[in-house]
Protein backbone atom coordinates (compact mmCIF):
# COMPACT_ATOMS: atom_id res chain seq x y z
CA UNK A 1 0.00 0.00 0.00
CA UNK A 2 1.40 3.38 -0.99
CA UNK A 3 1.66 6.08 1.63
CA UNK A 4 -0.44 9.13 0.84
CA UNK A 5 0.50 12.76 1.37
CA UNK A 6 -1.68 12.69 4.51
CA UNK A 7 0.70 10.14 6.08
CA UNK A 8 3.62 12.57 6.07
CA UNK A 9 4.84 13.97 9.40
CA UNK A 10 6.36 17.38 10.08
CA UNK A 11 8.78 15.67 12.51
CA UNK A 12 9.68 11.99 13.13
CA UNK A 13 7.82 11.83 16.45
CA UNK A 14 4.72 13.77 15.43
CA UNK A 15 1.70 11.67 16.35
CA UNK A 16 -1.53 11.66 14.38
CA UNK A 17 -4.64 11.21 16.53
CA UNK A 18 -8.17 10.57 15.29
CA UNK A 19 -11.07 11.65 17.52
CA UNK A 20 -14.53 10.23 16.82
CA UNK A 21 -17.64 11.33 18.72
CA UNK A 22 -20.54 8.97 18.15
CA UNK A 23 -24.02 10.36 18.85
CA UNK A 24 -27.24 10.39 16.87
CA UNK A 25 -28.48 13.63 18.39
CA UNK A 26 -25.18 15.55 18.41
CA UNK A 27 -24.50 14.57 14.79
CA UNK A 28 -27.91 16.07 13.87
CA UNK A 29 -27.24 19.27 15.80
CA UNK A 30 -29.83 18.58 18.51
CA UNK A 31 -27.18 19.40 21.10
CA UNK A 32 -23.53 20.40 21.11
CA UNK A 33 -21.01 17.58 21.19
CA UNK A 34 -18.87 17.59 24.35
CA UNK A 35 -16.83 14.47 23.71
CA UNK A 36 -14.32 15.75 21.15
CA UNK A 37 -13.61 19.07 22.95
CA UNK A 38 -13.04 17.19 26.23
CA UNK A 39 -10.76 14.66 24.55
CA UNK A 40 -8.71 17.24 22.70
CA UNK A 41 -8.31 19.45 25.77
CA UNK A 42 -7.05 16.55 27.88
CA UNK A 43 -4.69 15.30 25.18
CA UNK A 44 -3.22 18.75 24.61
CA UNK A 45 -2.58 18.98 28.35
CA UNK A 46 -1.13 15.47 28.68
CA UNK A 47 1.00 15.07 25.54
CA UNK A 48 4.29 16.94 25.08
CA UNK A 49 5.04 15.40 21.67
CA UNK A 50 3.84 17.35 18.60
CA UNK A 51 0.47 16.03 17.48
CA UNK A 52 -2.18 16.53 14.82
CA UNK A 53 -5.88 15.89 15.41
CA UNK A 54 -8.45 14.67 12.91
CA UNK A 55 -12.01 15.00 14.23
CA UNK A 56 -15.24 13.30 13.19
CA UNK A 57 -18.79 13.65 14.60
CA UNK A 58 -21.01 10.81 13.37
CA UNK A 59 -24.24 8.96 14.12
CA UNK A 60 -24.61 5.59 15.86
CA UNK A 61 -24.42 3.56 12.65
CA UNK A 62 -22.18 0.51 12.77
CA UNK A 63 -21.00 0.65 9.17
CA UNK A 64 -20.35 4.40 9.37
CA UNK A 65 -18.30 3.99 12.55
CA UNK A 66 -16.19 1.23 11.00
CA UNK A 67 -15.69 3.24 7.80
CA UNK A 68 -14.64 6.29 9.82
CA UNK A 69 -12.06 4.32 11.80
CA UNK A 70 -10.68 2.89 8.55
CA UNK A 71 -10.54 6.36 6.97
CA UNK A 72 -8.60 7.80 9.90
CA UNK A 73 -6.12 4.93 10.12
CA UNK A 74 -5.65 3.92 6.48
CA UNK A 75 -6.18 7.18 4.58
CA UNK A 76 -4.92 9.75 7.11
CA UNK A 77 -2.31 7.60 8.85
CA UNK A 78 -3.55 8.09 12.42
CA UNK A 79 -1.46 6.23 15.00
CA UNK A 80 -4.15 6.46 17.67
CA UNK A 81 -7.92 6.68 17.29
CA UNK A 82 -10.13 7.46 20.28
CA UNK A 83 -13.89 7.08 20.10
CA UNK A 84 -16.38 8.47 22.59
CA UNK A 85 -19.96 7.31 23.05
CA UNK A 86 -22.07 4.33 22.01
CA UNK A 87 -20.64 1.66 24.33
CA UNK A 88 -23.68 0.85 26.49
CA UNK A 89 -26.21 -1.99 26.21
CA UNK A 90 -28.85 -0.09 24.20
CA UNK A 91 -29.60 -1.35 20.70
CA UNK A 92 -28.16 1.81 19.13
CA UNK A 93 -24.90 1.41 21.07
CA UNK A 94 -22.80 -0.33 18.42
CA UNK A 95 -19.39 1.28 18.81
CA UNK A 96 -17.66 -1.86 20.19
CA UNK A 97 -18.97 -4.02 17.33
CA UNK A 98 -17.92 -1.43 14.74
CA UNK A 99 -14.49 -1.15 16.35
CA UNK A 100 -13.98 -4.91 16.31
CA UNK A 101 -15.02 -4.96 12.64
CA UNK A 102 -12.26 -2.44 11.88
CA UNK A 103 -9.62 -4.23 13.94
CA UNK A 104 -7.29 -7.10 13.24
CA UNK A 105 -6.49 -7.92 16.89
CA UNK A 106 -8.26 -7.09 20.14
CA UNK A 107 -6.60 -5.38 23.12
CA UNK A 108 -9.05 -6.23 25.95
CA UNK A 109 -6.93 -4.86 28.79
CA UNK A 110 -7.92 -1.26 28.01
CA UNK A 111 -11.62 -1.94 28.46
CA UNK A 112 -11.01 -3.98 31.61
CA UNK A 113 -9.05 -1.15 33.21
CA UNK A 114 -11.64 1.48 32.25
CA UNK A 115 -14.35 -0.52 33.99
CA UNK A 116 -12.17 -0.88 37.08
CA UNK A 117 -11.75 2.91 37.23
CA UNK A 118 -15.44 3.64 36.66
CA UNK A 119 -16.53 1.09 39.27
CA UNK A 120 -14.97 3.37 41.87
CA UNK A 121 -17.83 5.77 41.16
CA UNK A 122 -20.88 3.86 39.90
CA UNK A 123 -21.94 0.18 39.95
CA UNK A 124 -23.37 0.58 36.44
CA UNK A 125 -19.81 0.66 35.09
CA UNK A 126 -20.21 -3.07 34.49
CA UNK A 127 -22.71 -2.21 31.74
CA UNK A 128 -19.99 -0.52 29.69
CA UNK A 129 -18.70 -2.53 26.72
CA UNK A 130 -15.67 -0.42 25.83
CA UNK A 131 -12.93 -2.25 24.00
CA UNK A 132 -9.74 -1.58 22.05
CA UNK A 133 -8.20 -3.04 18.91
CA UNK A 134 -5.19 -2.82 16.66
CA UNK A 135 -5.79 -2.12 12.99
CA UNK A 136 -2.91 -3.51 10.96
CA UNK A 137 -2.41 -2.75 7.27
CA UNK A 138 0.68 -2.86 5.07
CA UNK A 139 3.20 -0.37 6.44
CA UNK A 140 1.10 0.93 9.31
CA UNK A 141 -0.58 -0.13 12.56
CA UNK A 142 -2.95 1.96 14.69
CA UNK A 143 -4.38 1.60 18.18
CA UNK A 144 -8.14 2.21 18.46
CA UNK A 145 -9.75 2.69 21.90
CA UNK A 146 -13.39 3.20 22.90
CA UNK A 147 -13.89 5.78 25.67
CA UNK A 148 -16.96 6.89 27.67
CA UNK A 149 -19.18 9.69 26.40
CA UNK A 150 -19.12 12.09 29.35
CA UNK A 151 -16.20 14.57 29.72
CA UNK A 152 -15.70 13.73 33.42
CA UNK A 153 -15.53 10.01 32.69
CA UNK A 154 -13.20 10.57 29.74
CA UNK A 155 -10.72 12.38 31.98
CA UNK A 156 -10.98 9.77 34.74
CA UNK A 157 -10.37 6.81 32.45
CA UNK A 158 -7.46 8.44 30.62
CA UNK A 159 -5.77 9.99 33.64
CA UNK A 160 -6.72 7.57 36.42
CA UNK A 161 -7.49 8.40 40.02
CA UNK A 162 -5.25 10.41 42.33
CA UNK A 163 -5.32 11.21 46.04
CA UNK A 164 -5.35 14.71 47.54
CA UNK A 165 -1.57 14.94 47.12
CA UNK A 166 -1.70 13.99 43.46
CA UNK A 167 -0.38 10.47 43.97
CA UNK A 168 -1.83 7.83 41.68
CA UNK A 169 -4.37 5.48 43.26
CA UNK A 170 -5.58 3.74 40.11
CA UNK A 171 -3.56 4.16 36.89
CA UNK A 172 -5.37 5.59 33.89
CA UNK A 173 -5.28 3.76 30.59
CA UNK A 174 -3.26 6.43 28.80
CA UNK A 175 -0.16 5.52 30.81
CA UNK A 176 0.10 2.37 28.67
CA UNK A 177 -0.65 4.02 25.32
CA UNK A 178 2.85 5.41 24.48
CA UNK A 179 4.59 2.05 24.94
CA UNK A 180 1.86 0.29 22.97
CA UNK A 181 2.43 2.70 20.10
CA UNK A 182 6.19 1.99 20.38
CA UNK A 183 5.54 -1.73 20.04
CA UNK A 184 3.39 -1.36 16.93
CA UNK A 185 5.99 0.79 15.19
CA UNK A 186 4.55 4.26 15.79
CA UNK A 187 6.23 7.50 16.89
CA UNK A 188 7.78 7.95 20.34
CA UNK A 189 4.98 9.62 22.29
CA UNK A 190 5.96 11.59 25.41
CA UNK A 191 3.63 12.82 28.13
CA UNK A 192 3.52 15.49 30.84
CA UNK A 193 4.28 13.53 34.01
CA UNK A 194 2.14 15.76 36.24
CA UNK A 195 -0.93 14.85 34.18
CA UNK A 196 -0.23 11.26 33.15
CA UNK A 197 3.17 9.62 33.40
CA UNK A 198 3.79 7.19 30.56
CA UNK A 199 5.09 3.78 31.61
CA UNK A 200 7.87 2.13 29.64
CA UNK A 201 10.39 -0.54 30.63
CA UNK A 202 13.78 1.06 31.33
CA UNK A 203 15.21 -0.44 28.14
CA UNK A 204 12.53 1.34 26.07
CA UNK A 205 13.06 4.83 27.51
CA UNK A 206 14.91 7.21 25.22
CA UNK A 207 17.15 9.98 26.59
CA UNK A 208 15.67 13.46 26.81
CA UNK A 209 16.71 15.57 23.83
Amino acid sequence: MKHTEAWKRSSPNEIKIGLISISDRASKGVYTDEGIPALQLWLQTAISTPCIFHERLIADEQEVITETIVELTDDLGCDLVLTTGGTGPSRRDVTPEATIDAGTREMPGFGEQMRQISLRFVPTAILSRQTAVLREIEGHTALVINLPGQPKSIKETLEGLKDAEGKSIVPGIFAAVPYCIDLIGGPYLETVDEVCKAFRPKTAIRPVR
